[in-house]
């Protein structure tokens, strides 16, 4: 990885943190938020993501739960990476199932770096999600908005969605596989 690229990496992570400053997980409360979106592009980096991959997946939930736009992301880090971003953001305005299935639809024709972006955010959720599992059993599910088999519902057919139209492989798609079976 060339410097420029690392000080770009360097660039999201401190704007992500900025733009999530206050948040919480919403099944760590104690956790701060941008422990997320720096693990997904940690993982996006791992599996040798391109640069604008492992930038997009740091930004992914800045649009969705910050005040900062597409065009925000746009004009600090370019098209590619809004682009990308685009791609992973959900409408918040929506109801939950409306907007599961649209994210679920809007992924099945999604760029491959997008589908990666995906892959690396449902890896790093399920992980969290099997860590608490361990420690408080069938309690965890109390922390989502909809009950276990909802959950077990949109990650299994995101998983199913990340596969549509691409002939290439990735190892995130076989970790998200491992981890949706272990969690489900």
């Amino acid at each position: 990885m060339k410097k420029g690229e690392l000080e770009l990496i360097d660039y999201a992570i401190y704007f992500a943190t900025k733009a999530h400053t206050g948040q919480k997980r919403k099944t760590e409360q104690d956790v701060d938020m941008i422990f997320h979106p720096f693990t997904v592009g940690m993982i996006l980096q791992r599996a040798g993501a391109k640069t604008e991959c492992v930038i997009a997946g740091i930004l992914h939930d800045v649009v969705e739960d910050t005040k900062y736009t597409l065009e925000d992301i746009k004009e600090q880090f370019g098209t590619q990476v809004a682009n990308i971003v685009d791609e992973v953001s959900e409408n918040k305005s929506l109801p939950w199932k409306e907007r599961k299935i649209e994210a679920i639809n809007k992924i099945k024709t999604a760029s491959m770096d997008g589908k990666l972006v995906e892959c690396a955010d449902k890896i790093s959720n399920l992980e969290s999600l099997y860590n608490l599992y361990q420690e408080e059993g069938e309690e965890v599910w109390k922390s989502f908005n909809k009950p276990k088999e909802e959950q077990k519902w949109y990650y299994t057919n995101m998983f199913q969605a990340v596969l549509m139209n691409t002939t290439e492989e990735n190892m995130l798609f076989d970790r998200y596989k491992r981890i949706l079976n272990k969690v489900f």
